[in-house]
This record gives structure tokens, sequence and C-alpha cells, in this order.
């Protein structure tokens, strides 16, 4: 959960350049699988969409769009999220991917990226990023 409050001051930093979207995927340390001991949450495999829908509102996501991956989990297997990325798409295409987290997730390649976009948009006409 502290990643998701530092990735959720990133996007109210640069929503003046970026739209944001988290996409929910499957859980990773499920209560009934791979537990994690500092979870702040127990939430069980999702068997159902509903379950993950359900997953997906404990987040405190204030500000930031989420959507939440299909059972067959065809998101996280398009973008190799397993089971944390980050993605800027600029036009409909991949501008910047992150490593696979969590070791891969590195919020301040994130904000480089952007600071670098930001810097090099004053001045011209800004496009819409989508990260």
């Amino acid at each position: 959960m502290t990643r998701l409050s530092a990735y959720q001051r990133v996007v109210r930093q640069y929503a003046d350049i970026a739209d944001s979207l988290l996409v929910y995927i499957e859980e990773a340390h499920p209560s009934d699988g791979w537990v994690s001991s500092d979870a702040p949450y127990q939430i069980p495999r999702h068997r159902c969409l509903e379950d993950r829908l359900r997953a997906a509102r404990l987040l405190d996501v204030q500000g930031t769009a989420v959507a939440v991956d299909t059972m067959d989990n065809s998101s996280n297997s398009a973008y190799g999220a397993y089971f944390e990325r980050l993605y800027i798409l600029k036009e409909q295409r991949v501008v910047y991917q992150g490593g696979r987290g969590p070791e891969g997730y590195r919020l301040s390649e994130l904000r480089d990226w952007l600071e670098r976009y930001r810097s090099d948009a004053e001045g011209s006409k800004a496009v819409v990023l989508h990260v």
C-alpha cells in the first residue's frame, strides 16, 4: 500500500500532462495461497469477476481511475505485469515500460520520464499521456 500512495502522489504531480489508470490484476498474495505476512488485507484468490471487483474496492485510490482485469487475466498477460508494472502510452503506443515488480517497479524512473516529457512539451502542443 506504500507504493500505491507513492504512485498516487506521482499521478497528482503530473495530472496536467498525463491521465492515469490503475488496472487491478490477480492477487499476488491471496490469503488462501502464497500469503504475505505484511499484507494490509486478507484477500482470497479471485474465483469470479465480482471477487476481483470487491478486492479492487479496498484500494484507496482517490483521483485515480481503477479498472480490473478479466478473469482470464488478459491485461496481466498482455503487459507482463506479474504483479506490478508501470507503463506510459502515447497515441496508443507504449513509450515507457518499467521493470516487473516488485524488484523492477521504480516510480523514480516513471517520474524522470514524465519530467523529461514535461520539459520537452513546454511551449509546444502537448499530447495527453496515459500512465
